[in-house]
């Protein structure tokens, strides 16, 4: 019997993902669980694994279109099986008459999305053309010619994957063909174009418009969450700033006896292990705000947040309270190198209790950041300075210290300044006497 592959549910709250990426070719022999192909959902991009052995067969969707979760995107078959009569949904005859069209034929093939958008959008099946298996009439088939029913004159004809590609690669879509239904240009169509990218210029006198960049995917979710954080979050900010000569002193002699250079400690690690032990004496930065009470929690996951080219992205390293700041490093390290190709998993980025943002590697000297919710705080780290401060005994004295700005941005809900004000003082007493950092 043909086995289905669905599209994967990778979140609680995720209703469908993109295809990105077809890793396996139609017809082609695969072993259960070699990656077919690739899937982005609003945080990351994820493989779809074979479920068994045999052949991939059925495949019914293209790069580029979004596919509700737990549809079937492919079959895989046993040699000398065939793809189900239906495609990958199964028939559907309309019931229920749609006002001023046309009554359906017991025949038509309809998938259950694409009967819900002919309903709600009053269309005449009639003029509808299936491309599913069989003929069948998909919710890809219904949301074309929606748009083409509801495209203005003169407007440009194009999905919204290939409006994200001409936003990224800066392609004016004026210039370009379409080779889709109606001549609606395809994400394929942009990224063959050759033309050197032209100037939008924007109407009505507005400046020009150097490029657009659709708000969708992790643009989208960023937008959503920090709007959010600062509408519902009343934030207070505290800043700090901490001498860090101990800590690199202890750091350069660590990675002095460590051979392999990317295993090497980075001052990240060091701050998130610093963190980490802050938050066991005073717990309630590390807390979470209901309407109905505050969670305060034991296992402390600290997120660092990464930027990507298109946004940014929070991995998460769980109990850093136990981990070795050595161990902290090498698992910031791949983390990172996974954010940046695309190979993060679901679990590397679930159940973060705190957050840090670091941009001293930018040069940036201090900033205020944005709490992630659900979280009630998130610590701003900048770059480490030298500047000139008095002597602790002799204030006639003048010395060169390494100095770091830290700035706490906490939930006035959660916490009361002077709470906030025991954390930060206890991760400078930490990260200025540094010795148990490195044990």
């Amino acid at each position: 019997m043909a086995k289905e592959i669905i599209m994967p549910k990778f979140g609680f709250t995720q209703e469908n993902s993109e295809i990105l990426e077809w890793l396996k070719k139609e017809g082609e022999t695969v072993e259960k669980g070699d990656p077919i192909a690739v899937v982005s959902t609003d945080k990351i991009s994820m493989e779809v694994e074979a479920p068994e052995t045999g052949i991939l067969a059925g495949i019914s969707h293209k790069v580029g279109e979004i596919v509700p979760v737990t549809e079937i995107i492919a079959y895989i078959l046993q040699p000398g099986e065939t793809l189900p009569e239906s495609g990958s949904k199964k028939p559907e005859v309309v019931e229920e008459k749609i006002e001023s069209a046309p009554q359906v034929s017991a025949a038509t093939k309809i998938s259950p999305l694409a009967a819900k958008l002919i309903e709600e959008n009053h269309v005449d099946v009639s003029n509808l053309n299936g491309t599913g298996v069989g003929g069948q009439i998909s919710r890809k088939d219904v949301e074309e010619y929606l748009a083409r029913r509801s495209t203005p004159e003169g407007k440009i004809k194009a999905t919204p994957a290939a409006r994200r590609v001409a936003g990224e690669i800066q392609v004016d879509l004026r210039g370009v063909k379409g080779t889709g239904p109606e001549g609606r240009i395809q994400a394929a169509d942009v990224s063959s174009y050759k033309k050197t990218p032209t100037i939008q210029k924007a109407d009505g006198g507005l400046p020009e418009i150097l490029k657009e960049i659709p708000l969708i995917g992790m643009r989208r979710m960023i937008a959503d969450n920090m709007a959010r954080s600062m509408r519902e979050a009343p934030h207070m900010t505290l800043q700090i700033d901490v001498q860090m000569d101990e800590v690199e002193t202890l750091r350069k002699s660590a990675n002095e006896k460590i051979t392999d250079k990317n295993s090497r400690i980075s001052a990240t690690a060091v701050i998130v292990k610093a963190a980490a032990l802050a938050i066991k004496k005073f717990p309630i930065v590390n807390s979470q705000f209901t309407n109905e009470k505050i969670l305060v929690f034991s296992d402390i996951n600290i997120g660092v947040a990464t930027a990507l080219e298109d946004g940014l992205i929070v991995p998460v390293i769980h109990f850093a309270d136990q981990l070795p700041v050595s161990r902290i490093s090498i698992m910031l390290n791949d983390l990172a190198t996974r954010a940046r190709d695309n190979k993060l998993k679901p679990e590397d980025l679930v159940n973060g209790t705190f957050t840090i943002s670091n941009l001293g590697m930018f040069g940036i000297d201090r900033f205020t950041a944005i709490i992630n919710p659900p979280q009630s705080a998130i610590l701003a780290v900048g770059a480490i300075k030298r500047h000139m401060i008095p002597d602790d005994i002799d204030d006639q004295i003048i010395r060169i210290k390494k100095m770091l700005t830290f700035n706490l941005s906490a939930d006035h809900r959660v916490m009361d300044g002077a709470q906030a004000a025991y954390f930060m003082a206890e991760l400078r007493d930490i990260l200025q006497k540094p010795e148990g950092l490195f044990r």
